[in-house]
């Protein structure tokens, strides 16, 4: 748990020993009591006990399904008003590029009047770099606690576009392994990628209206926080542009990659068959003449082995010419 005091006018800020026993909270709680009108507090706590964070509630005044959802960390992102504070919740997501997986996680954001609470779950902690970028513009700390909300959900899209672009390095790859001359099953891969870009699909879509209200003026925020929302926002709506785009190609590819299959699979059955027709005229001229019938044409002829042999490889000989030339061989 970490908790910053953060002054709007100057910009100067107060980190908050929380390294006690308790986790902090009480030193939290103290400093909370005493907040001035001119101050607001950042709490970012990372996959905290449910008795650490019901108790934070308390003086929040936190309502008790907002907790409950950020506890459990399987919400889809939304955001929900309860009284004078809003809940945000988003989907974090990296791109693990040993595996070719695209891991989620989530961020409870909650703004009251004077403070900024962050939940987070995952590997995946926005709110580390969040505070840095924050701490470098202290004309956006003069916005209050909307600032919060604004510096976590620009590192969370921000981190959506770079795994997007991992996402199409990866697709490009299987593009360029599909298309060549080589005769690998790519199936599996192929579809291991699309799965993952549902699930990333899954996480980004719902954000996309989530974000649309905060483009535009809010009587209890300032009206200077609109255009770095209407920023967040584009880059949100190009990056779900960018998603679904490899969603279809995706598909695409798999179909080619199964009608390149098909076209394998059509292949070997023509050789099968040639080498079948080309097998077929010996098999047949030595059939007939294994019959062991008594009256048979040229079995007495001193030249009759030697010219059945001959037979079978001139038959063999021009079927494979002729298949051959047709490029069935």
């Amino acid at each position: 748990m970490e908790c910053v005091i953060y002054q709007e006018q100057t910009g100067e800020c107060e980190q908050i020993d929380c390294r006690q026993a308790d986790g902090g909270s009480q030193a939290a709680l103290d400093r909370l009591a005493v907040l001035k009108p001119e101050e607001f507090a950042w709490i970012r706590m990372d996959e905290p006990r449910p008795e650490e964070l019901q108790r934070l509630s308390q003086y929040l005044e936190l309502h008790p399904l907002a907790i409950e959802d950020a506890v459990q960390a399987h919400q889809r992102p939304k955001q929900e008003r309860y009284g004078d504070v809003l809940a945000v919740a988003v989907k974090t997501l990296w791109f693990v590029e040993q595996t070719a997986d695209v891991e989620t996680g989530e961020v409870m954001i909650f703004l009251g009047p004077s403070f900024a609470l962050t939940v987070r779950h995952g590997a995946a902690d926005p709110t580390v770099e969040a505070a840095r970028r924050l701490a470098q513009q202290p004309h956006m700390r003069e916005l209050g606690p909307v600032s919060v909300l604004h510096v976590v959900t620009d590192v969370i899209v921000d981190a959506y576009a770079e795994a997007a672009a991992q996402v199409r390095t990866d697709l490009t790859e299987l593009e360029r392994c599909v298309f060549s001359p080589a005769r690998d099953d790519l199936t599996e891969q192929i579809y291991s990628l699309k799965r993952e870009v549902v699930e990333f699909r899954d996480a980004i879509q719902p954000l996309v209206p989530v974000m649309q209200p905060f483009t535009a003026a809010h009587d209890d925020w300032p009206r200077q926080v609109v255009p770095y929302f209407r920023d967040v926002a584009d880059h949100l709506t190009r990056t779900d542009t960018e998603v679904r785009a490899l969603d279809d190609l995706l598909a695409s590819v798999l179909d080619a990659h199964l009608a390149k299959v098909g076209t394998w699979q059509n292949d070997d059955m023509r050789r099968i068959s040639a080498w079948a027709a080309i097998l077929a005229i010996p098999t047949m001229v030595a059939g007939i003449y294994g019959m062991n019938f008594a009256h048979m044409p040229e079995l007495d002829w001193r030249y009759g082995y030697p010219c059945a042999l001959a037979l079978m490889a001139l038959g063999s000989g021009l079927l494979y010419r002729a298949f051959r030339r047709n490029g069935w061989l």
